[in-house]
């Protein structure tokens, strides 16, 4: 009669093992057949964007940053095509609570560095981000996914209101509705 004990086991863990496969299966990054994004414009100087901190400075509404202001990505690149990924936002408040995700990305189109593949808590989410387009001294790029259901604009300060129209009207440009865009509070400078 020992099975009884494990098959009580193998019955309760049964449905969490189903709940974590399909959020994996909806988290996955699309495939190509699903790309609807404008595609990356310029080449991309890994070392120089994929490094160090970016400010979120405006972004589509999503349910994971609800009540998350003053984001931020940072990022340390390996060569030849690794990125170690920490997003963080603050709570509420530029001085709320941290939150934080840490995330392994690898460029999926070395030579233009534009195609970014993070995977998240161990692989269960995984996060396409392409750079459609940046500042030729790398203060801003704005970033998408190949679906067309994400957008982010980060600058390495944070930016004067002119500076945040002008990125807004460069998303508009892409594609993008930037009505439904939302700017969160960012930290003091």
């Amino acid at each position: 009669m020992p099975a009884a004990p494990f098959s009580r086991r193998l019955a309760a863990a049964a449905p969490v093992a189903a709940l974590l496969l399909t959020l994996a299966a909806c988290a996955t990054a699309p495939s190509m057949s699903e790309t609807r994004a404008p595609q990356p414009l310029k080449p991309i100087d890994a070392e120089r964007l994929w490094s160090g901190r970016w400010h979120e400075v405006a972004r589509l509404p999503m349910k994971i940053t609800d009540g998350c202001v003053a984001g931020a990505s940072l990022y340390d690149f390996t060569p030849p095509a690794r990125v170690a990924v920490r997003d963080t936002c603050q709570v509420g408040t530029p001085e709320g609570r941290e939150k934080a995700i840490d995330g392994r990305g690898e460029i999926l189109d070395p030579g233009m560095n534009a195609k970014l593949r993070v995977k998240y808590l161990w692989g269960l989410i995984t996060w396409d981000y392409w750079v459609l387009d940046r500042a030729e001294d790398y203060s801003w790029f704005i970033s998408s996914d190949p679906t067309f259901d994400k957008l982010f604009i980060y600058t390495r300060d944070v930016p004067t209101p002119d500076q945040l129209a002008r990125l807004t009207r460069r998303a508009g440009e892409l594609g993008y509705d930037v009505r439904r865009l939302e700017f969160p509070a960012q930290p003091r400078s």
